[in-house]
């Protein structure tokens, strides 16, 4: 990986004419928001300056009767949270994490957790942005209210962009009230058992799942994680039940910490250790947890979108296992992303897209110079030699 350039934390009204500034000069250069994800994803092919918005870290209108928020970009995902708590709301999603994340940075990688089962994912709680062109213009999309459809779609556009398009500084969010009462159950038994059940909560129950998931330890079976929600505790009770009457015969229900709350993000996966992005078509997850592929891996994939995570440390699965369980997805037409990786790895973070020519078209029109994050484009494999 290229050494990496200065560090760039400007104040608010010093953003645009740095960033002018470094397309006078053709410059190289990558958006960051705290910089505890800098390693994530493919390396840099060049050294670059990274410019942060650290300082842009406000929170600008809380509108709570509407449940939009609009902040910085610089603003921690915690900070975030901890302040639409104090009104009884929050945003309901469980991004993966390496340490204390920006909600520009979230925006910008656009990984949603198991919420977005309920939820939906990132790209649909976005409902506004404020960016920074490569060459240092302003522009917006979207705006405060929820309903606001005018204006061409950047911010979808710009939700995974992995700072390849410009610099996110600001973004409008839909937020939720707190649920009141929540409750997690584990089923154990059979896989066939489990992918009857699977069937079941997606197919015929009426309950209110705020996720269901896949799960299965290293060298471990597979369980599926239940994730209920409601208003008041009889009604959460009576979930429970319509759930127990669904069980197959050979399953076991095992309630978990109900202090566990799915709302707030996974603990930061520390460094030592893997963290890949495992993608399958949803009825393919289950005989993917049975490949031998999957033995090395801590797994987790949403019951109903086959999106998920898998972690293990450096020292129990090496490069041979992560393309092992690549491919492993992609014969069942999925795909795997490398979001962490220890030093040296030589594996590419991503494949090519089949829309390849249309995201760097996409590109050229956003960044002619080529300037932004040399190397991290979404869809487009980085180049052959490029080391994680």
């Amino acid at each position: 990986m290229p050494d990496q350039g200065p560090l760039l934390t400007p104040q608010p009204q010093e953003l645009e004419e740095l960033v002018r500034g470094l397309h006078a000069e053709a410059t190289p250069w990558q958006p960051a928001g705290l910089g505890q994800h800098l390693h994530w994803g493919p390396p840099l092919q060049r050294p670059c300056a990274t410019v942060s918005t650290a300082r842009l870290d406000r929170i600008r209108d809380h509108a709570v009767g509407d449940f939009t928020v609009t902040v910085e970009a610089g603003l921690s995902f915690a900070a975030l949270q901890q302040a639409l708590a104090e009104a009884d709301q929050w945003l309901p999603v469980d991004p993966p994490l390496a340490g204390e994340g920006s909600i520009g940075g979230i925006v910008a990688r656009g990984l949603s957790g198991r919420l977005r089962h309920r939820y939906m994912g990132l790209r649909d709680q976005l409902i506004g942005i404020e960016l920074i062109a490569a060459d240092g213009s302003a522009a917006r999309a979207g705006g405060r209210v929820v309903k606001n459809v005018a204006g061409y779609d950047l911010m979808r556009l710009f939700c995974g962009s992995w700072g390849s398009l410009g610099l996110i500084t600001a973004v409008t969010l839909r937020t939720q009230p707190r649920p009141r009462q929540r409750r997690r159950l584990r089923a154990e038994g059979p896989p066939a058992s489990l992918a009857v059940l699977r069937q079941r909560l997606l197919l015929e129950s009426p309950l209110s799942l705020e996720l269901l998931d896949w799960q299965q330890p290293a060298a471990g079976a597979p369980q599926l994680l239940i994730g209920l929600v409601s208003l008041d505790a009889m009604a959460l009770a009576s979930q429970e039940e319509v759930l127990r009457q669904l069980l197959p015969a050979d399953l076991t229900l095992t309630p978990m910490d109900p202090a566990a709350d799915p709302g707030d993000a996974a603990g930061p996966v520390p460094a030592g250790r893997w963290l890949l992005r495992p993608a399958v078509p949803p009825v393919q997850a289950p005989d993917l947890l049975g490949d031998p592929a999957a033995r090395p891996w801590t797994l987790q994939l949403g019951a109903a979108s086959g999106l998920g995570l898998a972690e293990a440390p450096v020292t129990a699965a090496d490069e041979v296992a992560v393309a092992a369980l690549r491919d492993a997805c992609q014969r069942r037409g999925g795909l795997l992303t490398i979001l962490q990786a220890p030093p040296g790895c030589h594996l590419p973070a991503w494949h090519d897209a089949a829309s390849r020519p249309l995201i760097e078209a996409v590109k050229r029109q956003f960044d002619p110079l080529g300037q932004l994050s040399p190397g991290r484009l979404p869809g487009v494999q980085p180049a052959s030699g490029a080391t994680v």
